[in-house]
């Protein structure tokens, strides 16, 4: 949202200026042109202010335009009065009212603005920043992620599918926000974009240049396994008419501010549909995917190295300089594989014994339904590759006879849906 160089402070005049416009704009003075010209004075303010003036314009509206606590208190009584009368409902409606903040008035009139549903995209980006250091912004970060789940509502999202003559603004953020593999160069997006590849997009209406999410798609007759190989350019463009399976190997979420509120699921669904509308002989729908904290799970807990019969320490495991050496990629295949087997098996966010699976990947894949497959040894060999996983990749097949069952099974008990052969190699380690 700017370069912080070209900001300015905000002074303490400013500070009660500002006060002066938010209280304005939570009494909703005016009519609706009002509304709309307060509210793009209160944005305009906001992108001028540097980062300490930012984080004071965000902690105003967070401590000083809550529910008011004797009304909230008024409202209750009244409330726990009339519970089992006639007046009960009437009571738990204005209970309501009284519960509802001047936060959730001042946001939603950004609304109302040309560009004000990306302003308020871009402001929790920065609110998300500024929370790592100030608890106190939580309870405007609960109400704004609360306001963007309402908003981004998967029924008003919008499907496309990009291709190479789809708008270069467009491409080129498709370059810049890749998460997963970086687009080095046009001919690498164009390659992406090619026959045998398919690349899906959700858009909002109110953000129609700006993808929310984005999966990139290689049809093939196989199940990769290595990703180099999957991106390679100078590699002969496969016949999509003889293709059986989709393999999803990049998935990457663009808006830092739509943390928390949560549509790939549904984009996969929608991709899958749609591919199996284009290409009937489609039978088979897996990931290839990186384990992006495999190599942080093994700093924090070293002993599995020793564990897995791996005498490389983290570092050596991370630069992959091992790769060069065939005795040592013969030595490495079976403990490695282990390891990682037992990290997704076993492995909790947080580090307890009990938990979602500590990788955000395999979480995302799991509670979309999917069952770890497969591990793919040296599947990607980049130095990010070696950095975050040792090189190591993971298939996640999403087979539509079992994508309710595993996860029902995944979000009630925390069942992890694995093939027999990933299971084996986690009860080895």
């Amino acid at each position: 949202m700017g370069g912080n160089a070209e900001r300015v402070a905000l002074t303490a005049k400013g500070v009660e200026q500002l006060r002066g416009q938010l209280r304005e704009c939570a009494e909703g003075l005016g009519g609706e042109v009002s509304a709309r010209g307060r509210a793009a004075r209160l944005a305009e303010t906001y992108l001028r202010l540097n980062d300490e003036g930012r984080q004071r314009f965000l902690k105003l509206i967070a401590l000083e335009f809550g529910p008011d606590p004797k009304k909230v208190e008024k409202a209750h009584a009244a409330y726990q009065k009339a519970v089992g009368t006639a007046d009960q409902w009437k009571a738990e409606a204005a209970l309501r009212g009284a519960m509802r903040s001047s936060r959730i008035r001042i946001l939603t009139q950004f609304n109302a603005i040309p560009q004000g549903v990306k302003f308020l995209v871009d402001l929790r980006a920065d609110l998300l920043r500024y929370l790592e250091q100030d608890k106190e912004l939580a309870v405007l970060d609960r109400e704004l992620e609360s306001r963007l789940s309402a908003w981004f509502d998967v029924g008003f999202l919008e499907l496309q599918r990009i291709t190479w003559q789809s708008p270069a603004a467009l491409l080129e953020k498709l370059i810049e926000y890749e998460a997963v593999h970086e687009i080095r160069s046009w001919a690498d997006l164009k390659n992406r974009l090619d026959s045998d590849r398919r690349l899906y997009a959700f858009f909002h209406p109110r953000m129609p240049a700006e993808p929310l999410i984005f999966v990139e798609v290689a049809l093939t007759d196989h199940l990769a396994d290595n990703v180099q190989a999957l991106l390679d350019e100078h590699a002969p463009v496969f016949d999509n008419r003889k293709a059986d399976t989709a393999i999803f190997y990049s998935i990457s979420n663009t808006q830092v501010g739509l943390r928390g509120v949560s549509f790939g699921n549904f984009l996969l669904k929608r991709v899958i549909d749609d591919l199996q509308r284009d290409f009937p002989k489609l039978a088979h729908f897996a990931t290839l995917s990186p384990m992006p904290g495999l190599a942080s799970w093994v700093r924090k807990n070293p002993a599995v190295l020793g564990e897995a019969g791996i005498e490389l320490s983290l570092e050596d495991l991370s630069t992959g300089a091992w790769s060069a050496d065939k005795k040592q990629v013969r030595a490495l295949r079976e403990p490695l594989s282990r390891l990682a087997a037992r990290y997704l098996a076993s492995a909790k966010q947080g580090g307890g014994e009990s938990g979602p699976p500590a990788d955000p990947v395999s979480r995302f894949h799991l509670g979309n339904g999917a069952r770890v497959e497969r591990l793919n040894y040296l599947g990607d060999t980049s130095a990010k590759g070696f950095r975050q996983s040792f090189g190591l990749m993971v298939n996640y097949l999403y087979s539509p006879d079992d994508i309710e069952a595993n996860l029902e099974a995944f979000a009630s008990q925390g069942s992890i849906a694995m093939s027999a052969t990933v299971r084996r190699l986690a009860r080895k380690a």
